[in-house]
């Protein structure tokens, strides 16, 4: 049963208040909101000139009376500055800071004042409320909406605004951020995630310093190509796995996005986040609401590790599609064919699967075009098609060979982007992004459509809609997006007279509205979430989505690296690994690698010698035995591969009775014993008792892990067990077991 509470309730005592009165100076009552965790409060307060002001960012004060004087111990009113601390910071008045609005209203006045109007508390259910603040401009009928979605058990908060207005024409929208914290802590700490294809999620953790840094992004379409929309903040320290407050964030929007940070003249901090407003300027109707992305965040008291858990958790529970059900492992065809394939290559591949053990066959690029065929990537796309030179008898041909198998069977499409050298771009130069008077642009051999335009929309669900319509047994789906936006103009937009800057905000928008239709009629299909690698990471994006492609660099040493900063955001459910012929390792630590989430293969079965496929096999079976403990249970990371030789994870079952820990080498400069100290475990219930044991052994070899061994939980997390690792033994998994009496 929802709960909603209208609060406006005064600090100052009625006793006061009458004083006051009685003396002729009757001051604006002061409302405090206190928005809370388990582990953090953001503390909002008017002034008394009513704007709403972030007073305290922290832990929560046992006796919640006292939040009215927090106020009092902080000096963040200098006369000579304005103010730092706007819980939403408009642009043109009193503000001389970076703004979170700026708008130009009808009259093309620039000002904007923002000053309390009420708020209203929501009692969702039991874990999660919501907040919303009402503020308005007091010359204009402008108003903002701020929202805070606390789930306390999990320690996020999700934050996004909402903006309107009853003015007498449009008003122009400069900036329109999602979210403006505030931060009175000693030290910043910043680590942001840098992009490149091949080189995802490379991380920079700096002090931050007087001033304003900026990450954001201009694609347009595959927005995080260079810059990541994930932070990490860490206060006071630097950050760390198992100590300190930090706070994980993430601007949830799949488009061009802005993240500042702005230390203050005190050394405070203010975060505002939101779409880029580059190149953007939204002109917003009477009556129209304009709402923002929102930014996710979890905090913790304790380090990283507890804040990664927690956000897993509620992404698993709350914002990933399928994020507490099951995965399909499965057989790629791209290395070992490329385009270079036809139906009867693709039959002995699909036997391959059945061979591996997986669940599915997965067909890639180059399947679609006649009059183009896709033989390479520079033709075809956007003819959606089946070849009729590879594939005469069709996909459905296909699928009913991977049911003989026993196998299910997945797809690859890539239906936002087309190759001038195909019949759609022939047909509809009106649905291509581009500029009319210049010249083309292309990356990747392509260009974008031009998702703003309804036509253009029904034409991708269609292709979604006629695969799985002629082929109701197609079980997956991976979806592809290979290009950014070059020569930013809509053909669509021009037509009906509307602002061109509304191209990259529109452009988004029609993604979410095509993938709202392909759920709405098939809400249960496995889709993959690609872009030329982690060029698409967010939690807007997946809740349409089972899972993501981090890397198109698949090398495991650098997938380790990888994956460890990945999984400081995303559960490893959501996370595909796959194990390919890129990396001189053998084949036990590739799968080793890949284990530690969304298992899959894109190898040549050819190419492996009896005892690689005999390892494959077991270690398949030996996946789908501790896959739920990877995808369900809580992560640990133990030790760093950017502090040690070796890195080393571990999945801890909610009942803790069985975990499994991945050992990796990572650095092999050295022909010597790299583990002479044992890794310390964590997660473990102290008073249990565990064996360990070694698990996917390659053929012929032995283990030195005493699997008779009994270990309290106690002595495992504070002493730990020794993996071995060696230039011989560069990848050990360990399976962790209760102990019944």
């Amino acid at each position: 049963m929802k709960k909603q509470i209208c609060c406006r309730f005064t600090i100052k005592s009625l006793l006061i208040i009458n004083l006051i009165i009685a003396s002729g100076f009757l001051q604006a009552q002061i409302t405090t909101i206190p928005i809370r965790s388990k582990v953090c409060v953001i503390l909002l307060q008017t002034d008394n000139n009513e704007r709403l002001r972030t007073i305290y960012f922290g832990e929560p004060l046992n006796d919640e009376s006292e939040y009215a004087t927090v106020a009092d111990s902080y000096f963040i009113n200098d006369k000579n500055a304005g103010i730092y601390n706007a819980a939403y910071t408009p642009a043109g008045t009193w503000n001389l800071v970076e703004p979170a609005i700026q708008v130009v209203h009808y009259d093309q006045n620039t000002s904007l004042e923002l000053t309390y109007d009420r708020h209203t508390v929501e009692e969702i259910d039991s874990n999660t409320t919501l907040t919303t603040i009402l503020l308005k401009d007091p010359r204009y009928p402008f108003q903002v909406s701020l929202f805070y979605k606390v789930w306390k058990n999990e320690n996020v908060i999700e934050q996004w605004t909402e903006i309107k207005h009853n003015e007498k024409k449009a008003v122009r929208l400069l900036k329109f951020a999602s979210a403006n914290l505030y931060f009175n802590n000693k030290e910043y700490y910043l680590t942001s995630f840098h992009n490149k294809w091949g080189k995802e999620m490379q991380p920079t953790e700096e002090k931050l310093l007087r001033g304003n840094k900026t990450i954001d992004s201009k694609l347009g379409a595959r927005a995080m190509l260079l810059e990541s929309n994930n932070f990490i903040l860490s206060f006071d320290k630097n950050a760390s796995e198992n100590e300190g407050t930090v706070m994980l964030g993430q601007l949830e929007w799949t488009g061009n996005f802005k993240l500042e940070f702005d230390i203050d003249s005190y050394e405070n901090l203010r975060l505002i986040a939101g779409i880029n407003p580059y190149a953007s300027e939204y002109l917003l109707q009477k009556n129209e609401v304009f709402k923002t992305p929102s930014l996710i965040y979890a905090v913790s008291n304790i380090g990283t590790g507890e804040a990664s858990r927690s956000l897993h958790s509620w992404a698993k529970k709350y914002r990933l599609l399928d994020g507490q059900g099951e995965r399909l492992t499965l057989l790629n065809n791209w290395e070992a064919t490329h385009f270079d394939f036809d139906e009867n290559k693709l039959v002995e591949l699909i036997k391959d699967a059945k061979e591996f053990g997986v669940d599915m066959f997965l067909l890639d690029d180059g399947w679609f075009g006649n009059k183009y065929p896709r033989n390479d990537d520079n033709a075809g796309l956007g003819d959606w098609q089946e070849n009729m030179k590879k594939l005469p008898n069709g996909i459905g041909y296909l699928v009913k060979e991977a049911e003989k198998e026993g196998v299910k069977f997945g797809i690859w499409i890539e239906p936002e982007m087309v190759n001038p050298k195909s019949e759609l771009y022939e047909n509809h130069l009106d649905w291509v992004i581009r500029q009319p008077e210049r010249p083309e642009v292309y990356f990747r051999d392509q260009l974008v459509l031009d998702l703003t335009n309804p036509e253009v929309q029904d034409f991708i669900f269609g292709i979604v809609d006629n695969l799985l319509t002629q082929n109701p047994e197609l079980s997956f789906i991976k979806w592809d997006c290979n290009s950014v936006i070059y020569n930013a103009y809509s053909p669509y937009l021009n037509e009906k007279k509307l602002p061109q800057s509304h191209l990259y905000i529109e452009f988004v928008r029609g993604l979410y509205q095509v993938l709202e239709r392909v759920r709405a009629k098939y809400p249960k299909v496995p889709m993959m979430l690609c872009s030329g690698g982690g060029g698409r990471t967010d939690y807007e994006i997946l809740k349409y989505f089972t899972e993501f492609w981090p890397s198109d660099n698949t090398e495991p040493v650098e997938r380790i690296f990888m994956q460890w900063d990945y999984s400081y955001f995303f559960p490893s459910i959501a996370t595909d690994n796959h194990v390919t012929s890129w990396g001189k390792q053998p084949v036990k630590f590739k799968i080793d690698v890949a284990s530690m989430g969304k298992l899959g293969f894109d190898i040549v079965a050819d190419d492996l010698t009896d005892a690689d496929m005999q390892f494959c096999k077991r270690a398949v079976s030996n996946y789908n035995s501790f896959k739920n403990t990877v995808w369900h249970g809580d992560l640990y990371r133990l030790v760093s591969p950017y502090e040690n030789e070796i890195a080393a994870l571990m999945y801890v079952a909610s009942d803790k009775s069985k975990a499994i820990v991945f050992n990796y080498l990572v650095n092999n400069r050295q022909n010597v014993k790299v583990t002479e100290r044992p890794v310390k475990l964590n997660g473990l219930d102290a008073n249990k008792q565990y064996t360990v044991k070694e698990i996917n052994l390659y053929p012929g070899t032995t283990t030195p892990i005493d699997s008779s061994k009994v270990y309290s939980g106690d002595f495992l997390m504070k002493v730990g067990i020794n993996p071995d690792i060696d230039m011989k033994r560069t990848s050990v998994v360990l399976e962790v077991y209760e102990v019944k009496n």
